[in-house]
Parts: structure tokens; sequence; C-alpha cells
């Protein structure tokens, strides 16, 4: 159950209309690592997650996505409100104009729509937490290609604030893989396990 907070998680205010940097910042509300995946991604991996405190830091990284996919969402609406059709026609934008008009629509930059393909849920925690770092870096790769093609302040603020949250979903989804990785050792599933004839980590086979 969640209760929706009606503001955003960092303000978004753009003052200058701007539907060429929104046609590619719209890459992070529907593109392969946008704020929809991530949010889709974790809230589908908790239900496998065999650990109650790894499966909270899913519901509340999985929750604080959708927090930046609403903020997306603005900012794509903030720059392409009151275009002119010379705007949308210099911009690049009358593809997108042309199907969408100025809806927010989940697609990349590229223009391909959001699909399921971009988000994996395994089952496995280990590989879903090495995923979900994954998934991190990835997203802090594309907020920081947006920070270099994008100069108004209004617009880059947002995108640094997102950024930053990237680092840190990353930092706790690594302390999380510690703690799996660590119970399972415990429990002789991952360090040594002779049934799936796997290393012991001391460069032979488990007996």
């Amino acid at each position: 159950m969640w209760q929706y907070q009606k503001k955003l998680q960092f303000p978004v205010h753009i003052k200058n209309p701007d539907p060429k940097a929104a046609k590619i910042i719209i890459t992070q509300y529907g593109g392969p690592d946008g704020e929809m995946s991530a949010s889709l991604r974790y809230l589908s991996q908790r239900y496998s997650m065999p650990y109650n405190d790894l499966k909270g830091l899913l519901t509340d990284i999985g929750t604080e996505e959708l927090a930046h996919f609403e903020m997306i969402a603005a900012m794509v609406h903030q720059l392409t409100r009151s275009m002119t059709e010379e705007e949308i026609k210099r911009s690049g934008f009358d593809t997108y104009f042309v199907d969408h008009t100025a809806g927010v629509y989940p697609v990349a930059a590229s223009g391909a729509p959001w699909n399921a393909s971009y988000i994996q849920s395994k089952g496995d925690l280990i590989a879903d937490l090495h995923e979900d770092m994954g998934a991190e870096q990835k997203a802090r790769a594309t907020y920081e290609n947006l920070l270099r093609l994008i100069d108004d302040p209004d617009i880059r603020e947002p995108l640094k604030f997102l950024r930053e949250r990237e680092i840190v979903h990353y930092q706790r989804f690594g302390e999380g893989l510690r703690l799996a990785t660590d119970r399972l050792n415990s429990k002789n599933f991952y360090a040594c396990n002779p049934s799936f004839d796997t290393p012991c980590g001391k460069g032979t086979t488990c007996p």
C-alpha cells in the first residue's frame, strides 16, 4: 500500500520550453535504462527475495524510482508545453509530435517504445542484485550523457539530483549483495556447493 505525497522528490521548474532537450531526456522515462524500467524491475524482484531486509530494500528503491519516473515526466511536460510549430520542426521533435502530440509516452531517445525486455526478474537473489547494480550504473551513465548535452540550469539541477540517487542506489544494492552472499555462504550454497561442483575460492574443486 502506497501513500502518495503530492510533491516531486526534487523541484522541477523549467522556464524555457526546449523540445530538443525533451527528446533525449524522455529516454529516462521509457528507455532501457530509465526510471520506468528501474521501478518495475525492483518491485517485481522483491516477491522472490527470501530475506525481508533485502525485500524492503527493493521495495524502498523501487518506490523511489516511481518518484523519479514522475520527475522525468514533469520535465518532459514542461519542456514541451507551449511549443510553436516552428520549434517542433526545428528541434526534431516532429516525429514524436506526429504520434503523441505533447503527451508523455514511454519511449527511448531513439524512438523505440518501452518493452519488458529492458528488465529482468530472475528469481535468484545473486543474479537479481548483480542486475540491479548494473542497472544503476547504466542509469548513472545515461544521466551523465544528458548533462554533457544540456546547458540550461533549470534542466541540469534535477538531472544532477537523479544522477546522485543512482550512485546511492548502487551502493545500497552493493551492501545488499554482500549481505546475501554472506548468508548463502554460511549455508554452503555459494561458497562451496558440491551439488553444483563450484570452486571453493582456493583454486580447487569442492570435495
